[in-house]
């Protein structure tokens, strides 16, 4: 028969695997949204790693795992700019990717459609400052189109690279678990 301890025990251990899946889940589907979730799979590795002390995943895993979610934050860092300077635009204009985004991230929460509300208005509020600005300097619509689609292809690679990594990162996490 089982005592208490070791039906607490038992209970705290499944806890832990179901934070850790949900920690997994929620960092993709953040990633989907361009935000940080690599690090949830981070922090994932790292509790499956104290609930499995001497196995893996080691701390080797969860160092690799946060260096892996530094490059994307690293490459996010430089995507939207890219996209714009790679099509011409301004220094301010990659700047304006940027605050746009994440302003049009935030309001797009307007948009009665949870979660996809916040994508749209990620891309068109960046779009849309990224137009006026190189409309107004250029003085030519279809170039400032152009510059500003820049911005949305790179916000797009961001999103692309980041659900990659989170995706990897839960499956070789997964992986390691079932196989040990």
């Amino acid at each position: 028969m089982e005592t208490l301890a070791d039906i607490l025990q038992t209970g705290g251990l499944v806890l832990g695997w179901a934070v850790t899946a949900l920690l997994c889940a929620a960092g993709i589907l953040l990633c989907v949204l361009t935000l940080s979730g690599t690090w949830l799979v981070v922090a994932a590795a790292a509790l499956a790693a104290v609930l499995r002390p001497g196995a893996f995943p080691g701390i080797g895993t969860v160092l690799v795992f946060a260096l892996v979610s530094g490059l994307a934050e690293g490459f996010e860092a430089l995507a939207g700019s890219w996209g714009v300077m790679q099509r011409g635009g301004s220094k301010t204009a990659g700047l304006l990717a940027a605050v746009g985004g994440l302003a049009g991230f935030l309001l797009g929460g307007l948009i009665p459609v949870p979660l996809v509300g916040n994508f749209i208005g990620m891309l068109v509020l960046g779009f849309l400052l990224v137009y006026a600005w190189e409309r107004r300097r250029l003085r030519q619509g279809g170039a400032a189109a152009a510059i500003a689609w820049g911005s949305v292809l790179g916000r797009l690679a961001v999103m692309g690279v980041k659900v990659a990594a989170a995706v990897g990162m839960s499956g070789v996490l997964l992986w390691g678990l079932l196989r040990g």
